[in-house]
Formats: structure tokens, sequence, C-alpha cells
């Protein structure tokens, strides 16, 4: 995009609690500084010396939690972390400002959005959604950052979602109609992304929902599915499988985007379930590529709202 983070003033973000808490500007700011430090990680490497962030994770991690305990390290500062439900021992409200007085920043990784909210409302530092039940911000910033890299200028290109309606699918709207994408969505009956959050994106840009699942495809320069069960959802694990069957991404199903489409996956994936193995195996597949800028976005993130 032409804006970059030299040519645009650091913009002044309170928190990430949803994705339109960054602006549109602070949106490319923010993945123009993650190529920035992917490009020259060292340059960045004293950013955040003696910062500290807490990290609370109600659900299991792997990527989220050691990239921003690596981003952290990485810029100079450190990262501590619980694991459990963040108000099972005393309520939310007094986490957070248990954490307030002891940290510089907070990363919430969380079954509700509910949580997220009553952070922000009760710490006077930064609170990041690292996942909640509506929203993956720093996923979609992963994931626009792998788009940049794959093809340029997005204005134009146009996004094919696969699967469950679920947080990943609201953040992509958000960023990728925000960076000039069409986005198509294609759910089973009953598993469309939620219907507040759709006609809130569409202010964005085009957004299509649909059961059409070849629809939705055609003409896609990239197709985007993640797991049919997300954690907390294993009782429905049968009834989604049945659900989802039609909705797999394996190679006809590829063979409907645009020749040379790629492939995406926010992982763990499911093979054999969401995406066959020779998909995301293949060289069109960007999940691995998703998930390392997933530490440089962090990077950004922390930077742009902690410096």
């Amino acid at each position: 995009m032409a804006a970059t983070a030299r040519a645009i003033a650091k913009p002044v973000v309170r928190n990430l609690a949803t994705d339109l808490d960054l602006s549109a500007e602070a949106l490319v700011y923010v993945l123009e500084l993650a190529a920035q430090i992917k490009r020259a990680p060292s340059r960045f490497n004293k950013t955040l010396a003696g910062r500290y962030i807490g990290m609370l994770f109600e659900k299991p991690s792997l990527r989220t939690r050691l990239t921003f305990e690596l981003a952290m390290k990485q810029l100079g500062g450190d990262a501590v972390w619980s694991v459990g439900p963040v108000d099972e021992r005393e309520p939310v409200k007094d986490v957070a400002r248990n954490l307030d007085r002891w940290t510089h920043g907070i990363v919430a990784r969380v079954f509700s959005q509910s949580t997220i909210e009553e952070l922000v409302r009760w710490a006077k530092v930064p609170v990041i959604n690292a996942l909640s039940d509506l929203y993956h911000p720093c996923q979609a910033l992963a994931d626009a950052l792998t788009l940049q890299e794959r093809f340029g200028e997005l204005a134009g290109r146009k996004l094919a979602y696969v699967g469950d309606g679920n947080n990943v699918a609201h953040s992509l709207m958000f960023a990728a109609t925000r960076l000039g994408m069409e986005v198509a969505v294609a759910s089973p009956a009953g598993y469309a992304p939620n219907a507040d959050i759709v006609t809130r994106a569409r202010e964005y840009g085009n957004i299509s929902v649909t059961e059409d699942v070849a629809a939705a495809v055609r003409g896609a320069d990239a197709v985007y599915t993640d797991v049919w069960t997300s954690m907390g959802q294993e009782a429905e694990a049968e009834e989604r499988a049945r659900a989802f069957g039609p909705f797999q991404v394996n190679a006809g199903l590829l063979a409907k985007a645009k020749p040379g489409a790629i492939f995406m996956h926010c992982l763990p994936a499911k093979r054999g379930q969401e995406v066959t193995d020779d998909v995301i195996e293949s060289p069109r597949s960007t999940a691995f590529d998703q998930a390392e800028n997933r530490l440089h976005v962090q990077k950004a993130v922390l930077v742009t709202l902690l410096s």
C-alpha cells in the first residue's frame, strides 16, 4: 500500500480489544511496521527494554503464547503468564487491577469477549485480545501481512472463507475489507457469521455470506478455512462434522478458485476434516507463513501499544 509506517505518524491506540480499535490508518501502520520488523528484527531488539506484559490463557495455546512471549523477549522486554479461567478465584476487575500495577500491558486469550471488555474497563494499561469467542484480531493481522507478501496491493482481490462463521471469520472481514478486498463467506445453515458483525463489516467493503461453497470460492485469490469444532464445542463435534462435510477444502474445491490461488489456515488443522493433507502441504498453502507472521505482527502491535 502507498502509506507506510514511515509516512504515517505513529497512531494512538489504547487497546486491541476488537479489530476496529485499529483505525484504517493504524491498520496500515501496524502492517508496515510488522514488515519492517520482519526485514530487520535487530533494529528493534531494545524497543521494549524494561517493559513487561501479563498473559492470561483460558484456552490452550501454541502460536499465541509462544509468539507473544518471544516477541517481548526479542524486543528487549519479558512476559509472565497465567493459565485457567480468569475469574475462577476472583472477579475479572480485580485481576485487571492487579496486572495494571505489575505490568505494562495485558494479553488475554479467553472464551468470552465480555472478559476482554471487563479487562479494558478496569485496567489502565493496554489490553490485547489474543482470541475471544467473537474476534481474533492478531490472527487477522498475520493473515493480512501474509496476503500482502503474496499479492502486494490487495485492493480488488477476493478472499473466500469456507467453514464456521467464527471469530476468525469476523476478524478477517474487518481486516480484508479495510484493505480493499472482497470477502465471500460460505458456511452451512446455522453456522454463518454473527449477523450484527457482518452488518458492521459491510460498512467497509463488499461481503457476501452464502451456503453455496462453489460460488464463494469462484474467482477467489485466497481460500481460507478453520477447524469445524473449536475449543469448548467438543460436544457438537459429530453434528458439526455432518454439517461441514461438503465444505471441506480439497483439490477439487481449490480448483474452482483463480489459477494460482493460495490456501490459508490459522492452525491447528484437522487434516481430513476441513482440509485435505495434499492441499495444506501443497506449495499453494501459506499456513506456516501465517504462523510465522504471528510473531512479526505481535511485535508490531506491542511496539504500537507499549512504546
